[in-house]
């Protein structure tokens, strides 16, 4: 009789692989029970496939920035092979090709899971307008989720998924993150192309992610990031884009009569977000937001709600019976404005931006609590239009004048999760994520936007020399510190303020001590223009074997200078001086 061998004994795959995750997330699925989330969960043999070749695209040596990362993606949103249905299953099509933001994210390794619940064709804060199910909330399953996004943010907040696609038109990318706890990313509209999302708004709606942490969401957000052809909406990064405010950024937050409608537990778990502000270094200005606040009624009140309309007004038209009463109500009243109403809340629109404008002159971001409540499902229920309403309080402005928004956790207010935002102008994106970053505890190491040049200093413009302003005016964010290689020689010139020269001598030399620093092509043509003489621009060779763009000093003017290679680098000189003025033996 032949005995056969022992079946080898099954090793589940590890956390870490993509067939890991998945498996683990279905587990997941089945223990919350919550099927209000989804409204197509794909099967878990189709996600397996997707993330084996995930699987061997690592170990065939690809580092995808996402590999594994399990996506989940609002259904206004295509995912190709999945039904699209905005919330509405008449209006339900299946599209051949995946929104460009969920081609993007997948092509960086990201696993799809699902599409996610709504409020219907985005229309809504709370989270319960869908015929598919009011999703409640992560925490707390009798209060609202926070809508339209309702479900992406609580497959984030269960851990379902790592992921989530959003979209936000009037807050939808921010209230759900408020509400469970997590982090929410609205950037600057435009930067991630709306190709392939059923409009709401269209001039106004904005594609964002949610994730549980703050590093991993901007480490997504950059993977969507990027122009598209087919969405003439969507913008590239300017030449002159701010990578930094400083370590001491400016900050605005809003008047106490702006803050009347937070209960007194989120006013307490808001001055603590803002003394946390000032005890980062943060310059935190009082300002009355009342124009913006006016400026978020034309969203709705006014005749802008007529984008709604043109958006999906013609299916609504011919099948009302099919529609969320209180969605239908809001978007077909919309088709009955005027041209002239429009043309003249454009005009409002315009005259309340240059408003916004010069309210926060000086100011580098605004920060505000992101919902004024957290109201049961009872509560919208009986009034679902009033409660809507309130919850946009602080959000419903935002896309209107085009600014970014980055929604994080900020401690606790009446027994839940309490959220804030950190609003900035277009394109400053990166220093919403900088003050973010201050109640989260993290910091990517790579800036959002990828605009950044290198530039090595070693002198006055190093963090606390006289001439660092001019970096940091510029939006210049501090990289790293670093060394050179072993060719180059110090002097101290004559100059006001003092600063080195660097000379590069090839044998001879030392290591030296600089500091790298990133910044736009615009800010580094404008510092280098005022590059005063006896500086030249050159290629530093570091220690690493890397180069840098940095100054080198005119050997001529460094001719007769002190030579202190010996010491390392400026600051070590400069500290070598102080110490002798105290002890002159």
């Amino acid at each position: 009789m032949t005995t056969l061998p022992p079946e080898p004994e099954y090793v589940p795959p590890t956390p870490a692989s993509a067939v890991g995750r998945v498996m683990a997330a279905f587990d997941r699925i089945a223990e919350v029970d919550r099927p209000e989330v989804w409204i197509t969960l794909r099967s878990a043999e189709d996600v397996l496939v997707d993330a084996k070749a995930v699987d061997e695209r690592v170990r065939a040596g690809e580092r995808p920035p996402l590999a594994g990362l399990l996506l989940a993606v609002k259904d206004n949103v295509d995912v190709a092979g999945l039904p699209t249905t905005a919330g509405c299953p008449a209006f339900a099509y299946t599209p051949e090709v995946s929104a460009t933001a969920v081609r993007r994210l997948t092509q960086a390794g990201a696993v799809v899971l699902g599409k996610t619940n709504m409020d219907q064709f985005a229309t809504g804060l709370v989270g319960s307008r869908s015929p598919y199910g009011a999703v409640r909330g992560a925490k707390d399953p009798l209060k609202v989720s926070g809508g339209s996004s309702s479900g992406s943010a609580v497959a984030v907040a269960l851990e379902l998924v790592d992921i989530a696609i959003g979209t936000d038109t009037a807050g939808s990318g921010r209230v759900p993150a408020a509400f469970n706890g997590i982090v929410g990313l609205k950037p600057t509209l435009g930067l991630v192309p709306k190709t392939g999302v059923v409009p709401a708004a269209r001039s106004y709606d904005c594609v964002t992610i949610f994730a549980r942490k703050l590093t991993t969401a901007q480490l997504a957000l950059a993977e969507m990031t990027g122009p598209d052809a087919e969405d003439p909406q969507s913008r590239a990064w300017p030449d002159s884009v701010r990578l930094s405010a400083g370590e001491h950024p400016r900050v605005a937050i809003p008047a106490d009569k702006n803050l009347e409608p937070l209960s007194p537990s989120a006013h307490r778990a808001f001055a603590a977000a803002v003394a946390s502000l000032r005890a980062s270094g943060a310059i935190v200005t009082t300002v009355d937001i009342s124009p913006l606040l006016d400026a978020a009624k034309l969203l709705y009140d006014g005749a802008l709600v007529a984008e709604r309309y043109a958006a999906v007004g013609a299916f609504l038209r011919e099948h009302p019976e099919d529609a969320d009463p209180t969605v239908a109500k809001i978007i077909l009243a919309a088709g009955k404005l005027k041209a002239h109403d429009l043309a003249a809340d454009q005009e409002r629109l315009a005259q309340a931006k240059a408003t916004a404008e010069k309210l926060l002159a000086g100011q580098d971001a605004l920060v505000l609590p992101t919902v004024p409540e957290h109201p049961t499902l009872a509560q919208v229920e009986k009034d679902p239009v009033g409660v809507n309403k309130r919850l946009g309080t602080y959000t419903n402005f935002v896309n209107l004048l085009d600014m970014a928004g980055v929604a994080v956790p900020a401690g606790t207010a009446d027994g839940g999760s309490f959220g804030l935002t950190v609003l900035t102008r277009a394109f400053d994106d990166q220093i919403a994520l900088d003050l973010a970053a201050l109640f989260t505890g993290e910091l990517a190491e790579t800036p959002y936007p990828d605009k950044g040049i290198d530039l090595v200093v070693f002198g006055a413009h190093l963090r606390g020399q006289p001439l660092n302003h001019q970096l940091t005016d510029l939006g210049a964010r501090f990289a790293e510190e670093v060394l050179t290689a072993e060719e180059y020689r110090m002097v101290a010139l004559p100059t006001s303020p003092p600063k080195p020269g660097l000379l590069h001598v090839g044998a001879g030399g030392a290591s030296l001590e600089g500091e790298r620093w990133l910044l736009s092509p615009a800010a580094l043509g404008k510092f280098l223009a005022g590059l005063p003489a006896p500086m030249l621009l050159g290629r530093i060779l570091l220690d690493d074997g890397t180069e840098a763009v940095g100054f080198y000093c005119d050997p001529s003017a460094a001719e007769g200078a002190k030579d202190i290679t010996a010491f390392g680098g400026w600051r070590a000189y400069l500290r070598r001086i102080i110490a002798c003025r105290k002890d002159p033996v």
